[in-house]
C-alpha cells in the first residue's frame, strides 16, 4: 500500500455488515477513515499500531435518542408515571440547572456511554452550546438540537430558540463531530403554529428533525381529542413529516402510523428501558416491521432509564419484541444489531458510518472474547445482544482516535468531572 495509515489494528476478529466475522484481520485508518481490511500481515506501513489481541471488533453503537445532562438527575424522580414525573420532578429541577451543570453532566454521559461502546448520541435538551462544546471535548459525535416548546401564539422566528439555532450552526459549521438540528418536544407541549414554522425553519436550513411520539397512551389520545388526528398524523398535517425526522418512543403508534411513516422515511427510535420504567408501554414492533419502518434504538434519559446503555437497549427490545409477538423467532441478534449501529447512524444523517467496511468512518469498540459472559462465543452478535456488558469494552475509537482504553478516558478529565457533580449535586439538592 503506498500511503501511509495513521493507525493499524491488527490481530481482530471483526464482525462484518452482514454478521459474518473474519479472523486475525488488520483495520488500517487515515484521516479517521478505515482505508483498509486485510488478512494478517497485508497491510501498509502505520504511524501506530494497536494489537486488538485477537478480541473482538466491532461498529459502535449510535444512540438515537438521548438527554445526555441528565445523568445530573440519576435516580432523582422515581417510581411516578410519565406526566407526573416531568412536572412534579423534572421540570422543577431542570430550572435550576446552568450552563455549567448541563457541561459537567454530558461529560458524564460521554464517560459512560464511551465505557459502554457508544460513540454518537442524538440529544434534545438546553443549554445546548455547552452540550455541543463538551461532546466536542470528548471527541465524541452528537446530533444536537435544541427542543421547541411552546404554549402561546408565539411565532417560530419570535421564540428564543430561534437564535439559539442560529448560534449553534455558526459555532458547529463543519465541525466533524458535532451536527445541529432541530427537535420539536412533542405535540403537547407546542402549538400547531410554531410546529409549522419549526418545519418551515428546518426545511429552509437543511435540517433533520428530532421529536417525541405517541409515549404514552394519553399522550396519544389526548392528540387525538384535541385534533382529531393521531401524532403522527398531526405531524404529517403540519409538515414535519416531509423533512427527515427521528421520532422517538412511538409506543402507541398505530399500524396506520406505521404505514405513513414507512412512506415518509420517518425512524421509529425505540427506548425499550425508559418505556418500561415510566410504565408508557410496549412497542408494537411487528407492525413497525411489517410496515417497513426505519428502526434505531435509544436510550432515552439517565433519569428515566437510570443509565446509558446501548447493550441493555438491545437485549431488552428483542426480548420485548419476541414476548410481546408470542414467538421466540420474530426477531434476529442481526436486526437488533444493526438498529443499534447502522440504523442509529443513518437516523443522524451519518451515511458513512455505523459499519466496519472500506470508506466507513472508524468508529470502533473493541470487546475483550476472554470475559466470562462471552465464552464460548457461537455467534458474536447473539453474544453481544444478550450476554454482554459494558465491563467487556477494552477500547472505543471515534472517527479514528481512541476515546476509551482499558479503564482510561483519553480525551475526558474523569476526576474533574466527578468533582464537578459532587458540587452540582449539593448546590442543587
Amino acid at each position: 500500500m503506498a500511503f501511509l495509515l495513521d493507525t493499524l489494528l491488527k490481530n481482530a476478529v471483526l464482525l462484518l455488515p452482514d454478521g459474518t466475522v473474519c479472523k486475525d484481520a488488520e483495520v488500517g485508518i487515515r484521516g479517521g477513515e478505515i482505508v483498509s481490511i486485510a488478512d494478517k500481515g497485508k497491510s501498509g506501513e502505520t504511524a501506530d499500531t494497536v494489537d486488538c489481541g485477537g478480541n473482538l471488533l466491532t461498529p459502535g453503537f449510535y444512540n438515537a435518542h438521548a438527554h445526555s445532562p441528565m445523568t445530573i438527575l440519576r435516580g432523582y424522580g422515581e417510581n411516578l408515571p410519565l406526566m407526573r414525573w416531568l412536572t412534579e420532578r423534572i421540570f422543577p429541577a431542570e430550572d435550576k440547572l446552568t450552563a455549567d451543570d448541563v457541561y459537567y453532566g454530558t461529560l458524564l454521559a460521554c464517560m459512560e456511554m464511551a465505557r459502554g461502546g457508544t460513540v454518537s448520541a442524538s440529544d434534545m435538551y438546553f443549554f445546548t452550546m455547552a452540550m455541543g462544546e463538551a461532546f466536542s471535548d470528548a471527541g465524541m459525535k452528537v446530533n444536537l438540537s435544541p427542543a421547541l416548546t411552546c404554549s402561546d401564539d408565539s411565532r417560530f422566528d419570535e421564540l428564543p430558540i430561534c437564535k439559539t439555532m442560529g448560534e449553534l450552526s455558526e459555532r458547529f459549521a463543519g465541525h466533524p463531530l458535532v451536527h445541529v438540528e432541530l427537535s420539536i418536544h412533542a405535540e403537547y407541549t407546542t402549538t400547531e403554529k410554531s410546529v409549522r414554522g419549526a418545519a418551515d425553519y428546518a426545511r429552509e436550513h437543511g435540517l433533520r428533525l428530532h421529536l417525541h411520539l405517541s409515549e404514552t397512551e394519553s399522550e396519544h389520545n389526548e392528540c387525538i381529542a384535541r385534533n382529531g388526528v393521531t401524532p403522527a398524523q398531526y405531524f404529517e398535517n403540519c409538515g414535519v413529516f416531509s423533512l427527515p425526522v427521528s421520532a422517538a418512543h412511538c409506543v402507541w403508534c398505530t399500524p396506520e402510523d406505521f404505514a405513513l411513516m414507512a412512506r415518509r422515511g420517518v425512524t421509529a427510535v425505540s427506548c425499550p428501558t425508559s418505556n418500561l420504567k415510566l410504565a408508557s408501554g410496549i412497542i408494537d414492533s411487528a407492525a413497525l416491521m411489517a410496515a417497513g419502518v426505519h428502526l434505531a434504538l435509544g436510550t432515552d434519559g439517565a433519569a428515566s432509564n437510570n443509565g446509558l446503555s446501548m447493550l441493555e437497549t438491545m437485549k431488552l427490545f428483542s426480548l420485548l419484541a419476541k414476548y410481546r409477538n408470542r414467538d421466540a423467532a420474530f426477531i434476529t441478534p442481526q436486526q437488533v444489531f444493526d438498529a443499534a449501529t447502522v440504523g442509529g447512524a443513518r437516523a443522524q444523517g451519518r451515511g458513512d458510518c455505523g459499519t466496519i467496511a472500506v470508506g466507513s468512518r472508524a468508529d470502533l469498540v473493541l470487546w475483550d472474547l476472554s470475559a466470562p459472559t462471552m465464552i464460548p462465543c457461537f455467534d458474536p452478535v447473539t453474544a453481544l445482544v444478550y450476554a454482554a456488558d459494558p465491563g467487556q469494552v477494552k477500547m472505543t475509537m471515534v472517527d479514528g482516535c481512541v476515546v476509551y482504553r482499558n479503564g482510561e478516558y483519553k480525551t475526558i478529565d474523569s476526576e474533574r468531572v466527578r468533582y464537578e457533580m459532587a458540587r452540582a449535586s449539593r448546590e442543587l439538592w
